[in-house]
């Protein structure tokens, strides 16, 4: 293949932008609000389904807590109702007063204790629930800071991009003046060999896998005619010959 060594010089341009986008690229990918973003996306998913949990063991407990109220409001009536009887003097058997003022003291133990389980409900209620509020106040904290990376990773994207698209119209600039066969073979290296399609050749030494070419090498590369367009034997990049190829 043969290409004017001014053609084989803008390769060199071409290089050099591409080596920028790849940079670019590597850039955008490695924002660091990326990483903190998707950390923070673990966490928040970790809160929510405790929140969850809290919230389903506070409806429970609230259930729990009513029937507890219930349980307690229906002894009491119980209470009151007998202690009506008793008060009104309507029980002339003595053995069924001796019954009724029994269950009136089995029903005030009753009442105490269905008191002292409520009470214990009440507690692990408002336990549960300060705990629910923690991890809500959590999850809002964390919706707040996220929104602040999105901003910050928004904005470095932004200024990633707007330097893409400058580099990509430079590189548009130079794509027409390199013939297309020439081109093809450059993707094609650039594809196969981590980005680098065309480096230079500098005092014997190829830039793209930074081996010095042997005597053999050198005097083969010296004696191809300039619009020639060789490649290393390492590396198999194209050879951009320079002023300073040391030829």
């Amino acid at each position: 293949m043969r290409a004017d060594p001014e053609t084989q010089l803008q390769l060199l341009d071409l290089q050099a932008l591409d080596t920028k986008l790849g940079q670019l690229a590597h850039r955008r990918r490695g924002v660091p609000q990326v990483a903190e973003l998707a950390e923070l996306e673990k966490r928040a998913a970790e809160l929510r389904d405790r929140e969850v949990a809290l919230r389903t063991a506070v409806s429970d407990l609230e259930r729990e807590q009513a029937k507890a109220d219930a349980d307690v409001a229906q002894v009491r009536e119980r209470i009151t109702r007998d202690q009506k009887i008793l008060e009104a003097g309507s029980v002339h058997s003595a053995r069924q007063l001796e019954d009724l003022q029994h269950e009136v003291a089995s029903l005030t133990k009753r009442v105490a204790d269905l008191e002292d389980a409520e009470l214990e409900v009440m507690e692990k209620l408002e336990d549960v629930q300060a705990r629910a509020g923690a991890v809500g106040a959590d999850i809002a904290a964390l919706a707040s800071r996220r929104a602040e990376l999105e901003r910050a990773r928004d904005a470095a994207y932004a200024d990633v991009d707007a330097e893409v698209a400058r580099v990509q119209a430079e590189r548009a600039r130079v794509v027409p003046g390199i013939p297309e066969d020439l081109l093809a073979l450059y993707d094609r290296i650039r594809t196969d060999s981590g980005g680098v399609g065309a480096a230079a050749l500098h005092r014997g030494r190829c830039q793209g896998c930074q081996l010095t070419l042997t005597p053999a090498d050198i005097n083969r590369i010296r004696a191809e005619a300039a619009d020639a367009v060789v490649r290393c034997e390492e590396c198999r990049r194209i050879l951009v010959r320079t002023a300073e190829s040391g030829l």
